[in-house]
């Protein structure tokens, strides 16, 4: 099965993370890797898996990177049902209610689309001395990626 991790950053942390994700999943899987800004609503693929590696930039707004992405799915409004994705989010519990708010809109796009969330929704916290490529592995080892019926 194919996993398909996309991720949208302003720093680069959230790009760290999908890497780290990548790591440890490679071998049980066939991974890839791709920039939201890179990767086109039209190339989400029911018969693959998704992770969403999402930071959230200043008062709970989408990075830049994955602004682009979060307007094709509102333009395009593609049918994604039967598409099962993951989400890992990044942000700071100092900002409050708007924390790790990134990884919840694209979730809800998708969603909106027809596609369903599986897995723990993981939230990282910048505010904490877990480092994200720490939490990122572990978070994809107990990911429970389910097998998906071929279309």
């Amino acid at each position: 099965m194919r996993v398909v991790i996309l991720f949208g950053t302003e720093m680069g942390t959230a790009e760290s993370a999908a890497d780290s994700i990548a790591e440890e999943l490679r071998g049980a899987h066939d991974v890839s890797v791709h920039d939201m800004t890179d990767f086109g609503v039209e190339e989400l693929d029911v018969r693959d898996f998704h992770i969403v590696v999402c930071s959230t930039y200043g008062d709970g707004d989408l990075p830049t990177g994955a602004e682009p992405f979060a307007d094709a799915l509102d333009r395009a409004a593609p049918d994604l049902s039967g598409l099962r994705f993951a989400v890992f989010g990044l942000g700071d519990t100092v900002y409050g209610d708007t924390f790790n708010r990134g990884g919840e809109i694209i979730a809800e796009r998708l969603a909106d689309r027809g596609a369903v969330q599986v897995g723990e929704h993981a939230r990282h916290d910048a505010s904490t001395e877990v480092r994200v490529k720490d939490m990122a592995r572990q978070w994809a080892a107990a990911l429970d990626i389910p097998a998906l019926v071929s279309a």
